[in-house]
This record gives structure tokens, sequence and C-alpha cells, in this order.
């Protein structure tokens, strides 16, 4: 699937090097130069992947990575002149899920970004191994692979458990349809993003009591879905 990259670095010739070679790999690629205006091409497109420069002229890599945190586990690789390792600790610690120090080879920024979204596609089991919901009406043993609505068993696809295991790893969280895509399917997959309505809408046939009125899979409108339900 290609990726939505947001690119924040105020150095022209970085910025614009990336932009090139990102959109040569089937990239599409959003720029800012500033905090600001990431964060609201952030909350305005659907992007699966940021590249983010620790020094700004209005904000600091880190306050923008922390804003993001609390809204979504979009992969972010932080892009930094500094070497000190207490920098390179507290931008992993808030959130960041790489860095590199500039100057870089834009091969091994690639090579890094792979690296990452296939280890969010596969790290989606969540901490615990038995889940229950709702006075027991909804029940998942992820050690087994098991899942009971009722007490009854269910029978889900893989493409539904990577949905569902997502859900309930991040539940609070909001998922936009491209987030759930690039969570559930194969990094190559280049479909229309409503896909994944379908999956949702039959993950309900098989958790909710009234597919028409979910308890679990809330549509967030405008947004995409988030998990509902009080797990006992």
């Amino acid at each position: 699937m290609a990726q939505s990259v947001l690119i924040v670095e105020d150095e022209p010739m970085i910025r614009e090097a990336v932009a090139s070679y990102l959109e040569k790999q089937g990239c599409k690629v959003f720029l800012a130069d500033n905090g600001v205006d990431a964060l609201v091409i952030f909350e305005r497109e659907a992007v699966t992947f940021i590249i983010l420069d620790l020094m700004l002229p209005d904000m600091s890599g880190e306050e923008i990575c922390t804003v993001i945190r609390k809204k979504s586990r979009v992969p972010i690789i932080m892009l930094t002149a500094k070497t000190q390792e207490e920098d390179v600790l507290r931008g992993l610690t808030i959130g960041a899920d790489d860095y590199m120090t500039k100057p870089f080879s834009l091969k091994e920024l690639y090579a890094r970004m792979n690296v990452i979204l296939r280890r969010s596609c596969n790290d989606l089991k969540p901490l615990a191994e038995k889940y229950s919901w709702n006075d027991n009406d909804l029940k998942i043993d992820f050690e087994q692979d098991e899942i009971y609505k009722n007490g009854e068993p269910l029978s889900l696809t893989p493409i539904e458990w990577k949905i569902l295991s997502a859900f309930i790893r991040h539940p609070k969280k909001i998922f936009t349809r491209e987030e759930l895509i690039g969570l559930a399917f194969e990094p190559e997959f280049d479909g229309y993003d409503r896909v994944i309505d379908t999956h949702i809408k039959n993950l309900r046939k098989k958790v909710e009591d009234d597919p028409k009125k979910p308890v679990y899979l809330k549509t967030v409108h405008g947004i995409g879905y988030k998990f509902g339900g009080e797990k006992q």
C-alpha cells in the first residue's frame, strides 16, 4: 500500500530531497516547514507516516510528537542534528519509533520506514492474553486465538483478527481507515480505503447484538472508528 508521508523539516534542501525520493517510491507526500502547519496537515489528512525534524522555528519535534501521540500511533522517525544520547532517548521515550542523525542516506531512511511499518503491522497482539467486556458478553483469548459472543464461539478471518486486535491494543484511539488498512493488510496493498468499511460491517455482524447500534465497533464520523465496551 502506498504510504501518505508527512515531512516536517525547515531546511528546504533536505525537505525537497526526502520528498522527491519518497514520491519516486510511490508515496503521497505532505510538506511542512514548521510545527503549526504540520499539526494542521496531520488533523486534515490521512497521514500514515511522519518524518519529523527535532528542531523547528516555532515548536520542537518533541512537542509535536507529544501532541500527535495523544491521538495516534502513526509511525514517526525523528531527524536530528543532535548526537547527544539524552536527546535521542527523550525522543524515543515520548513516542518516536526511530531517529536518524543528519546527514543521512535516503535509501537508509526508506529502509527504516519499511522496517517500522512491518513491525507496526505485526505488533498487534494485546499485552494481556484474555479479555472480556460487558459482563462476559464478549470474551477473547489471544493465547488460543478464540473469541466468544454470549458464550458461543465466533469465527473471524485473519483480517478481522488484526483489526480487532488493533482496537483492543489501543482502546481509546480513533483509527482512520488508512491506519486500519496499514495494520490489517500487507504493505503492498493498493486498494480503495473504503474496503475497511466492509470488514467493520462484517465484524459488527459477529460481535454486536445490533449491528446498526454498535457497542464495540463505533463510528467516529469524519474520522474513522474506535472501540467501545466496558472491560471486566
